[in-house]
């Protein structure tokens, strides 16, 4: 395998300030990088790297509770920073809302709009 690999999360919902927002969090991960640095493919990498990330941070106590807790009961900000360390930053894209026609009815359809990259940095 070849070339790069982006996994992803499309997020809908409502922003701090009350308005609708739509974005899109995703990393990008070399499959020539990851096949170097760690002996894997990029697709088997990245799933990885995200339960080793979720693990390290319950260890060293950045994430506590006690019950069972869902990912969004935590801080993002030091899993996406950890992600970072490991050689997947993030990158965010705010999304616009396009009218299209399909099928004769009008439809919702995500549009990039513009990107923002987090300043971390890459492993």
């Amino acid at each position: 395998m070849t070339g790069l690999t982006c996994a992803g999360t499309y997020v809908t919902g409502t922003g701090a300030d009350g308005q609708p927002r739509k974005t899109y969090l995703h990393h990008v991960v070399d499959n020539a990088w990851s096949m170097r640095e760690y002996g894997h493919q990029a697709v088997v990498w990245q799933t990885a790297v995200c339960a080793v990330v979720a693990l390290e941070l319950i260890a060293d106590g950045t994430w506590e509770g006690a019950g069972v807790l869902g990912p969004e009961s935590f801080d993002a900000v030091p899993y996406l920073e950890r992600l970072a360390d490991y050689g997947a930053p993030h990158a965010v894209d705010e999304r616009l809302t396009a009218q299209v026609e399909v099928g004769g009815q009008r439809a919702d359809s995500p549009r990039r709009s513009a990107a923002r990259r987090c300043r971390c940095r890459r492993g």
